[in-house]
Parts: C-alpha cells; structure tokens; sequence
C-alpha cells in the first residue's frame, strides 16, 4: 500500500527500505506480505514449496472463483484480485480506483485483500510507483503472471513434501524451535506442524527435546 518513508539518505530505515524497493522487480527473490501477514522474503529455490501449500490448483485466472463462492475470498478480494487480472500490475491508487474501492469507507477492506492476496499467493509486488500523498505506491501484479513458470514447477510437489521442506528449512535458519512456534510463524494446523515434524525426527533431520522442543540433527551431539 502506501506507506512514508524517511528523508534522510543515510537514514537506516530509508536505506533499507529503498534497498527492497530498488530489487521488487529484479526477481531476484520473491517478496511479499506472507508469514503472518508481514514483509516476508524467500529465496526463488523455495518458493514453489511455498506455492504448493496455496489454494492455486492450476488454473489461477478462474479457480478463484471457487473460493468466492465458498466464502474464503472477500468481494473485496475478488475485486482487486479481478482488476489485476484484467489490467497487468498497477499502482495501488489506480488500483483502488479502478476496482471501485476508492471511497473512505473502503480503505481499510481494500488494505485488507492486499494482505490476504499475498499470503494467498496470487498478488505481489513488483515495484514502487510516485503516486497517492506520499507519492509512493506499491506496483501489484498477479503472481502467474510475474512468476510464469511457478504454477508448473509447483504442480508436481505434493503439500507433505511442501511442509518438510519448508519445515527443514526453518531449522537450517533456527537450529531448534518448539513445535508451536513453527505453528504461530506458518499458520499451519496444530497436526500437520505434528505430522511433519514426526517425519523430520524420522528421518534423523530433527531430534525431538524436552517440552516439544526440536533441533537440528546436526547440531546434537550423538543424535
């Protein structure tokens, strides 16, 4: 959406916030609001994993539709996500414009389906326009259509191995976490978290600790 950002060059902040802005559209990595609807980066190698785990099945231009329909996707969702679709990526003022949610009311359900698009997996952005008050903006676009080879790289990778090699991973970063802190970060059901780390243990890439702790196997001693 829009935010402010600092002034100063050499202010931390606006080095590293114009550092992110400056790489959006290199597709270098993929960026977007997604581990618990924050600023998440994950590198292109791991992404499909990630992919996997959405409710895409192949068909992102229409299997929307289902969602809607079922009541997991706002009409304000739908509409931003349709007016993508439709126009390629565009700023965030246009974009509110153009899927008729312009109006003060709607603010809040528009910043809403930003969010939930991303960690659904079928908007990002892709750049920083000059517009709105602050005059900056961020350029959303469809993610099949910035990342055109992701649905098909992610079609063959089942949800378990998704969740093992995301899971895995996370470990590699951390060392050791408790089964419910990997929950709270993936948003995850308490028994697939279960489930996955029981096949980690099992294939001696974690070893289960006191107090449903787990670490790397690598890191223990013995194990």
């Amino acid at each position: 959406g829009e935010r402010p950002v600092a002034d100063e060059h050499d202010d931390p902040g606006h080095v590293t916030w114009g550092w992110k802005d400056g790489m959006l559209g290199a597709r270098a990595w993929y960026y977007a609001k997604i581990l618990r609807g924050k600023g998440t980066f994950i590198s292109l190698e791991m992404t499909p994993y990630f992919y996997a785990l959405s409710e895409n099945f192949g068909a992102p231009e229409s299997d929307y539709l289902a969602q809607y329909q079922q009541g997991l996707m706002t009409r304000e969702a739908r509409l931003v996500y349709e007016t993508l679709l439709a126009g390629g990526p565009m700023d965030t003022v246009r974009l509110r414009r153009e899927a008729h949610l312009s109006s003060k009311g709607s603010k809040s359900a528009f910043d809403r389906a930003l969010v939930t698009l991303q960690q659904d997996f079928r908007i990002l952005p892709v750049g920083v326009a000059e517009a709105g008050a602050w005059r900056y903006s961020h350029v959303y676009a469809c993610v099949h259509q910035w990342y055109a080879d992701l649905p098909a790289l992610a079609r063959p990778i089942s949800r378990k191995e998704a969740r093992e090699k995301i899971l895995s991973a996370y470990f590699a970063a951390m060392g050791a976490a408790t089964a419910e802190e990997a929950r709270k970060l993936f948003q995850w059901k308490a028994g697939d978290v279960g489930k996955t780390l029981a096949a980690l243990v099992a294939k001696g890439v974690l070893v289960a600790e006191v107090k449903g702790g787990y670490a790397l196997g690598s890191l223990v001693v013995g194990a």
